[in-house]
């Protein structure tokens, strides 16, 4: 069988924010349609990495990356990359959930009608549906569409944000802590829907749970201090770690 091509190969990333090196000389490939997991400590740097993937971070004055961050072979820090495409096909999925003060169907519908992605309201009602059973929720809300996203309890709410990326249909999606804020049965819906949605998308997620990293991802990488200590299999980094490091840290010795 052919060795499959990566979606993201980036290469010798380093980031700053003003003259604060967050990133230092990070390479990887991300595989399609595969779980890659972010570990580390708090301020290591996963979450800096994760949101230079769709340009989340040009938001920030003074945040700058250097080294080159391929999807699909181009560069996404090139000029002339339209960055509304760019986060369209690489939608992200936020620690708390943030829906929309607005109904279930306005929330999924959002960026279907402002990326002019559905030609009439029979399609907008299809994508609206397909989001949200792809998003395990259609069963719970499909009689409540109209009610205000900011009624239902945290893990539907992070659904109905899920939905929302999955309305614009992405090829990669971020999960940046996103069930930190959950309860352990809501996490739990979560932890089985990223596994399910990796049939069809490339999913990259940032969770401070080792247990989690090691539940669904099928890479791990481990940050530290800004650097990638050890990127691997997951079953292989939690069994036999290359690094001291990664075996202090999982051990729980260090961080």
């Amino acid at each position: 069988m052919a060795a499959e091509n990566p979606i993201f190969v980036i290469r010798e990333l380093n980031f700053y924010y003003r003259a604060k090196l967050a990133l230092s000389k990070i390479s990887m490939e991300v595989l399609p349609r595969r779980i890659t997991a972010l570990i580390g400590p708090s301020g290591c740097g996963k979450s800096t990495f994760l949101r230079c993937l769709n340009r989340m971070n040009d938001t920030i004055p003074g945040a700058r990356a250097e080294g080159q961050i391929l999807l699909d072979g181009q560069d996404i820090n090139a000029e002339g990359v339209d960055v509304v495409t760019l986060r369209q096909r690489v939608g992200m999925v936020f620690q708390k959930p943030n829906p929309f003060p607005q109904s279930v169907y306005d929330n999924v519908a959002f960026g279907p009608r402002v990326l002019g992605l559905v030609k009439n309201n029979a399609e907008l009602d299809e994508t609206v549906e397909r989001s949200l059973r792809q998003a395990a929720l259609w069963d719970e809300v499909k009689d409540q569409l109209k009610q205000n996203a900011l009624g239902f309890s945290l893990g539907q709410q992070q659904r109905i944000c899920i939905a929302r990326v999955l309305a614009v249909q992405p090829e990669v999606i971020l999960f940046d802590e996103s069930t930190s804020a959950l309860d352990p049965i809501a996490t739990l819906h979560i932890e089985e829907l990223i596994s399910e949605l990796k049939q069809n998308y490339t999913i990259v997620i940032v969770t401070h749970n080792m247990q989690q990293a090691a539940r669904v991802s099928d890479f791990t990488g481990l940050f530290w201090l800004g650097e990638l200590v050890e990127f691997s299999p997951t079953d292989r980094m939690f069994t036999r770690p290359k690094e001291e490091l990664t075996e202090a840290y999982l051990t729980g010795r260090m961080g």
